[in-house]
């Protein structure tokens, strides 16, 4: 057979992908990790115990809209760059959103507060928790949406496996949070912010390897 002839071959009925049952599936392991997160969380370390003080209601809604806009907004990334090719039409750029947005407030409270306060306002009581915590819970909702990724063929492992331990961490973060007593911003943006940036450098050191097809 000519090369002509397997290329013509090849590119008969050749259906487009569903993009619908990508975003689907990859959803479906996104909710899953998030379940499976909050449980850990409420089964190991409880939930807050200050959840109905009005300073918890107040802060709390900030922390999380962080968490789950990174979730949000980097999921709508991967379910592109899942696909064969498809990091070409990534707007990769989208997910540092959230952390510039948490990084610019966080400067106003330190700029704004007397210099004193700086140390409990990055600090906290939590520092150390937040630092394990986040990492090891983030490491089943990881490996959900890898499994899943990777049986979407991806073409750009690196950048894939980065986008995996970011929405991992971030769903983390967001249970993580249910947990946490300290609100700062400029703490949330120091361990939270620092933690899941640390879980998208381990999926891009990983996604060659756990990613491959």
């Amino acid at each position: 057979m000519k090369t002509s002839d397997l290329i013509v071959l090849l590119s008969t009925n050749v259906e487009p992908v569903n993009g619908g049952r990508v975003a689907r599936t990859i959803g479906i392991s996104v909710i899953a990790g998030i379940a499976v997160a909050i449980g850990a969380v409420f089964a190991t370390l409880g939930v807050r115990s200050d959840i109905s003080d009005p300073n918890a209601l107040v802060y709390l809604p900030v922390k999380l809209l962080f968490t789950l806009q990174i979730v949000v907004l980097t999921s709508l990334c991967l379910i592109r760059v899942a696909r064969p090719g498809g990091e070409r039409t990534s707007p990769i750029a989208l997910v540092m959103l959230p952390f510039i947005v948490i990084m610019m407030l966080a400067g106003l409270m330190l700029a704004a507060a007397p210099h004193g306060s700086w140390d409990r306002m990055l600090i906290g009581d939590r520092w150390l928790e937040c630092l394990i915590s986040i990492p090891t819970i983030a490491i089943v909702p990881f490996a959900a949406v890898v499994w899943t990724v990777r049986r979407m063929a991806p073409t750009d492992l690196t950048r894939a496996g980065a986008l995996a331990g970011l929405v991992a961490g971030g769903i983390s973060a967001t249970a993580y949070a249910l947990h946490c007593t300290d609100d700062s911003l400029p703490f949330v943006a120091l361990w939270y912010g620092g933690t899941i940036v640390f879980c998208t450098l381990a999926g891009a050191k990983l996604g060659p390897r756990l990613l491959r097809w």
